[in-house]
């Protein structure tokens, strides 16, 4: 079912935004990626890069992008379905899986891994154990944070730096001073939401994509239900009329993997 409605929306829309999306090749679908040659190989993980950190909830306004990002991952069909997802559709989105989840993730890395280096998808930090950073002292809060990274780097070949996105949401000035020190100086966190981090209905979760889907949005989603699996022909279809177009947290902000 996944596939027959991602091969129907796929044909009717293509790249789904602007004249950035249409001129970007990896906004297309797999087949012509592959038709393209490979991707450059990742660039070398660099050092971190301690400095004063920034909170972003929120996209650059006036521009039609938005940011897809999918938290946690301990649901196998549902990371399998997401993968599925932007491999078929070529949509640009940021994943922010947690370590703890693995088992989830690692069939799926051969998959990734090309469309990581096509700059397609990008991986956040989301922590190791997905705990409130908020109750943990300094050296748990630098534990869950380099477990994870490290954990990305093994599986994906990338570091998640400069991005964090605390459990929950919960964090402070503290914490996120802790984040930063380490090369974690951008705390995301979300304007919009599909509020599935617990079961909901298919009907629910489109009222919340209607509401929040609009030019700007920082987007928040979990692999965690197979609610939205069914949804995602209707997600794009929402998408495509509203002229939208997906980008990563780097294309967004201008940041890049290969200085972290």
């Amino acid at each position: 079912m996944l596939t027959v409605g991602l091969a129907a929306t796929i044909a009717g829309c293509g790249s789904p935004g602007d004249s950035d999306a249409n001129s970007n090749p990896s906004q297309t679908d797999s087949g012509q990626n592959a038709a393209a040659g490979p991707p450059p190989p990742l660039p070398p993980i660099p050092q971190p890069r301690p400095g004063p950190t920034q909170k972003i909830d929120h996209g650059i306004s006036g521009s039609n992008k938005i940011c897809l990002t999918v938290d946690d991952g301990y649901c196998s069909d549902c990371v399998a379905g997401y993968v599925e997802f932007v491999q078929q559709s070529g949509i640009h989105l940021t994943f922010s899986p947690n370590g703890t989840y693995g088992h989830c993730w690692a069939p799926h890395a051969d998959v990734l891994k090309p469309l990581i280096e096509r700059q397609q998808i990008q991986i956040m930090n989301h922590t190791y154990s997905h705990l409130d950073l908020n109750k943990m002292t300094d050296a748990q809060i630098t534990t869950e944070l380099e477990r994870n990274d490290e954990w990305v780097i093994q599986n994906f070949g990338i570091t998640t730096r400069p991005y964090y996105r605390p459990p929950f949401g919960f964090h402070n000035e503290h914490v996120d001073g802790v984040a930063a020190g380490l090369g974690y100086t951008r705390t995301v966190l979300w304007d919009g939401s599909y509020s599935d981090s617990e079961v909901i209905t298919p009907q629910f979760l489109m009222q919340e994509a209607q509401q929040y889907l609009k030019p700007g949005v920082i987007m928040l989603g979990h692999a965690n239900h197979p609610t939205v699996l069914g949804l995602f022909p209707q997600i794009m279809d929402l998408i495509r009329q509203r002229q939208l177009t997906p980008v990563t947290l780097d294309e967004m902000f201008g940041t890049s993997r290969a200085t972290g």
